[in-house]
């Protein structure tokens, strides 16, 4: 088959979901095994791949689900148990006293706090712990997990201490050696050098969207939920937008400049918090006026979902550092366990249940490495530990945990669908012709080639758009560049394009595409309580990818064509 074709066979699961999802407004738990169902028939008609085969992708993805619902549980164990101790409507109370601006709450929050979060641990983990916390607030629903998504996305390249960077560009060694060795390497001398560059011109890439978006997703938020409907009041507080986006860049760029991949995202969170809260408590950058969603009773039940939020008056039930110890704890927790220097991160992620040749193919194996999952270590261990340093009544704990598992039902068969399908399309390419017959490329490499036939020299422009497809299908920034990084090194070669900037375009599309993947919107509607309304929120967050990708796409294009690649 053409790759046209084997393009097209690629498409139509994503188009089953977009559809079902979107635009008939099913469920994820009914449109997402209906997606799996059209990719493995694809897989099978198409690829030749034998039903044995894509049977056991299926069961590998079956595995990797588990983790990932480990995360989600974790998440609202975490809720929940705050929930009942306390020591949630004591943040509460306090967040009042620091603002009860809406918009302030949801930068703090959402674009910040959840910023520290994606640099310490990443894979879904900062939209799965903020958006329960900015719903306890006084959010709508849909507002705090659309809030979530999308805003991570520009810490995204460098989350989990750099390792979209630095593990997810690892197939491009060879090509970075070979390019070294025949002296067109201008900017790297090794694989160590070829990381520190992309890291470097992905934060520029990054840079506009960094000042765009709290604004513009500001006036999204106030336009579709506020009682004025407008664009207005969120655009009203921008000045603290931009006092925002100064806190998180300065730290950013200065770690990616000189130090490497693995902090910017981390430090420029952890140190972007501290300035904006205090800038938020003397009142600098506020806007004059104080914004809410207007009274819960009057919003559409559209915004909904089984967990509500207690807009009443908030009562401090004991110090505030006591009701943030728990998320304190989370903080430096990820950090001692992901900073691989200190020991913790190989001894925890060592220790995993191992599923090897499943049904039999050697190439198809899978792990949950259940103490290196967040959702283990810190979410649970902290919920557990909040029991003593809350004082928890062994009622509360108990409700607390049956409530979280409870909770587990929807999201469990939509992401066990969602990443079978992102499985069978992972090994669909897979370089055995005893399996794969026709010796085709994986099915996203066919979508990809597909777009590349097509854009021609306009690639800048869209390169990102191919990192943001591998991000939403298989839900992981790291895991769209390993698919991708490689391809689109050689369709700069093809076009005489620098590579850094194309390389660079991949792994800031990965991060934009965080707000449109399934994973993150499954696992968001859950630990909000929306679990059924994925395609209410999909459906709002491709505004701001597109608007995302657009703009680093200009970025890229002026950095490839007008702009030479050693001109730092």
């Amino acid at each position: 088959m053409s790759i046209e074709v084997l393009a097209l066979v690629a498409l139509l699961p994503i188009l089953v979901a977009l559809v079902l999802m979107v635009g008939l407004r099913w469920p994820a738990t009914k449109a997402m095994p209906l997606a799996w169902l059209t990719a493995a028939v694809g897989a099978i008609l198409a690829w030749s791949l034998p039903v044995a085969y894509v049977a056991a992708l299926t069961l590998q993805g079956f595995v990797t689900a588990i983790g990932i619902l480990i995360i989600v549980f974790g998440a609202i164990l975490i809720l929940r148990t705050l929930q009942h101790s306390g020591g949630m409507e004591t943040i509460q109370h306090g967040m009042q006293n620091i603002t009860p601006d809406r918009r302030i709450q949801a930068i703090i929050i959402g674009y910040m706090f959840a910023a520290f979060i994606e640099g310490a641990a990443g894979f879904g983990t900062p939209a799965a712990l903020a958006a329960p916390l900015l719903l306890s607030l006084g959010f709508p629903p849909l507002a705090a997990a659309i809030i979530c998504l999308v805003f991570n996305s520009f810490p995204v390249t460098f989350g989990a201490v750099g390792t979209p960077v630095v593990l997810g560009l690892k197939f491009l060694a060879p090509s970075v050696d070979a390019a070294v060795k025949a002296g067109t390497a201008v900017n790297f001398a090794n694989m160590g050098d070829f990381n520190m560059v992309i890291g470097q011109w992905a934060t520029l890439m990054h840079l506009a969207m960094i000042f765009i978006l709290p604004i513009f997703m500001l006036g999204f938020i106030t336009r579709y939920f506020g009682p004025e409907r407008s664009w207005k009041p969120g655009l009203a507080a921008w000045k603290f937008c931009i006092f925002a986006a100064v806190a998180f860049s300065v730290p950013y760029l200065i770690f990616a400049w000189k130090v490497g991949p693995e902090f910017p995202s981390l430090i420029g969170g952890l140190v972007g918090l501290g300035i904006i809260i205090v800038g938020a408590k003397k009142g600098f950058c506020m806007p004059k006026t104080t914004w809410d969603f207007g009274d819960s009773s009057k919003w559409d039940p559209e915004w909904t979902g089984s967990v509500s939020a207690d807009s009443s008056e908030f009562k401090a039930h004991m110090s505030q550092f006591k009701a943030w110890l728990p998320y304190i704890l989370i903080g430096l927790i990820l950090v001692v366990t992901r900073i691989p220097q200190l020991g913790l991160k190989a001894m925890l992620a060592g220790q995993a249940i191992k599923f090897s040749a499943i049904l039999g193919f050697k190439s198809v194996n899978a792990s949950i490495a259940y103490l290196y999952l967040p959702g283990t270590i810190p979410f649970t261990l902290v919920a557990l530990l909040t029991v003593f340093i809350h004082g928890m009544p062994a009622e509360k704990v108990k409700l607390s945990w049956l409530q979280a598992i409870k909770t587990m039902k929807n999201p469990t068969i939509a992401l066990f669908a969602a990443v079978a399908l992102v499985s069978i399309f992972r090994g669909s390419g897979i370089a055995d012709t005893a399996l794969n017959p026709h010796s085709y490329p994986s099915m996203p490499l066919a979508l990809a080639k597909a777009v590349a036939s097509i854009a021609g020299n306009a690639w800048p422009m869209v390169a990102s758009f191919v990192g943001g497809l591998g991000a939403f299908i298989t839900g992981s920034n790291t895991v769209s560049d390993l698919l991708f990084a490689e391809f689109q090194w050689g369709v700069a070669s093809q076009l005489s394009l620098p590579h850094e900037i194309i390389v660079a375009a991949q792994a800031v599309g990965g991060a934009m595409g965080n707000m449109i993947c399934i994973h993150n919107i499954v696992a968001a509607c859950a630990v909000v309580g929306l679990s059924g309304m994925e395609g209410a929120i999909l459906k709002r967050t491709v505004w701001p990818f597109l608007l995302y990708g657009v703009v680093v796409g200009i970025v890229a294009s002026l950095m490839s064509f007008v702009f030479l690649p050693n001109l730092f």
